[in-house]
């Protein structure tokens, strides 16, 4: 069966039958040692349907070839994985006061690190009357990635999504809340399946429309993904997603004088040189820099809190030798 919905800890999947309430098993949840190895939306898991009720218990979750994650909100160190088995992360931002080619950057790294294709879509064309530039910005940042221009509300550039949504794929729409998912996704269905509100004006900020995360089968055996909007999207993975984004850094890094080169401040950077000479932006620069601390911080913290839970597992060890070596006396 396939996870086509989930919110918090309640599923429901599907298989050729129809679909099924689901929940694990006792056995699955003693095992599981992290959240991120529970069910989540595009998982395939093994289940056993109750006699007589629509209703499954999922007993095991099966390899996923692609995994959309990011960290959990707030200070914790821990990974939330948005969805799974996608072959296509249609990133979403919108061309009015949504636009920033940061948060690009920041979404196309973690797209890059799940395994997935990612496919730029600058919504709201109709509102935006430099559509070419802003296009132009994105494509010089988002190396080896389509990158398209469309208005939903005009129903113009949908077609471009024809060669990727296709029999027996899955994409996942991935975007701030506003920037027009919920509208991408009922205009390919044809009707107004999922609720859409209106964007504030102020900052062009919408409302969560999405409140969970589901599978839609669109005619033809198309399956996508529809996710709630994020406000805060933190890196999660190493930095092999980092690499991809910005491979020009990358590559005049090879060129710097010292090979641990931080690019601020060195001589010999060969960065700081393509600052200089205005081959480079500065502001791609800062936020290469910015990204690269915050895998390096997310680094620092799973190593501690392994080491901790390592150090906990000794001790549970040694207090139960001390406790058998007591009871033989």
């Amino acid at each position: 069966m396939r996870i086509i919905r989930m919110n918090r800890e309640k599923y429901i999947a599907c298989n050729d039958i129809g679909e099924f309430s689901c929940e694990v098993t006792g056995k699955f949840r003693f095992e599981t040692n992290s959240k991120s190895k529970f069910p989540t939306v595009g998982d395939w898991v093994v289940t056993s349907i109750l006699p007589g009720e629509k209703k499954t218990m999922i007993h095991a979750l099966l390899p996923r070839k692609s995994v959309f994650s990011r960290k959990v909100a707030g200070q914790i160190t821990e990974e939330q994985v948005v969805a799974a088995n996608i072959d296509t992360v249609f990133i979403v931002t919108g061309l009015d006061l949504n636009f920033n080619l940061r948060r690009i950057e920041r979404y196309l790294s973690i797209a890059w690190e799940s395994g997935a294709m990612p496919v730029v879509l600058l919504n709201k064309a109709d509102l935006c009357p430099e559509t070419e530039l802003r296009k132009s910005e994105v494509e010089s940042i988002a190396i080896g990635v389509d990158v398209y221009t469309l208005s939903v509300y005009q129903r113009i550039g949908l077609e471009n999504l024809s060669k990727y949504i296709k029999a027996g794929k899955t994409v996942a729409f991935i975007g701030s809340s506003g920037v027009g998912k919920s509208t991408i996704i009922n205009s390919l269905l044809g009707t107004n399946r999922l609720k859409v509100n209106e964007v504030s004006e102020l900052g062009s900020r919408g409302r969560h429309t999405t409140n969970f995360r589901e599978l839609i089968v669109l005619p033809g055996g198309r399956m996508v993904i529809d996710t709630p909007g994020m406000r805060e999207i933190q890196v999660w993975g190493d930095e092999e997603g980092l690499k991809q984004v910005f491979d020009d850094i990358e590559e005049l890094s090879t060129n710097c004088r010292f090979r641990d080169c931080s690019h601020v401040n060195e001589s010999g950077c060969a960065v700081q040189e393509a600052i200089n000479n205005s081959s480079l932006e500065l502001k791609r620069l800062e936020s290469y820099l910015k990204l690269k601390r915050e895998f390096a911080y997310l680094s620092d913290r799973q190593t501690m809190k392994a080491s901790a839970i390592e150090k906990a597992r000794w001790k549970n060890i040694s207090q139960y030798a001390k406790k058998l070596k007591k009871d033989k006396l």
